[in-house]
């Protein structure tokens, strides 16, 4: 590979949460303005990278990639946990699905090739 990255699985595996839900038209503007502030506040210690993603049909997500699976529990344990994805989605009244995926493999073209 020329100037990519391809990495395998290590002994810390990255993990990727991703919170989904169908949020109504009219709740849309509240919805991004709580993510931007969600993103405004203090990053957590292990998050690498989070993304606000629209679908069709109202479907929206937030996929975030953690360092691991321990930086993401140490989010829950903190004196005053940062407010997170689900509670982005609460706040307009929607009960969002929140899935845990290990990263197995990653293509990033922000590496440097080995």
């Amino acid at each position: 590979m020329s100037d990519r990255a391809v990495s395998e699985g290590s002994a810390s595996i990255r993990v990727v949460t991703e919170v989904s839900a169908v949020v109504r038209p009219e709740q849309e503007e509240e919805f991004l303005a709580g993510f931007r502030e969600m993103v405004a506040l203090p990053r957590p210690d292990g998050l690498l990278r989070t993304e606000l993603l629209r679908g069709s049909d109202g479907q929206w997500r937030i996929q975030t990639l953690w360092r691991d699976l321990d930086a993401l529990a140490a989010t829950r344990i903190t004196p005053e946990p940062p407010r997170t994805a689900p509670q982005v989605f609460r706040s307009v009244g929607v009960n969002p699905l929140l899935e845990i995926l290990d990263v197995e493999l990653a293509y990033d073209s922000t590496l440097p090739s080995e």
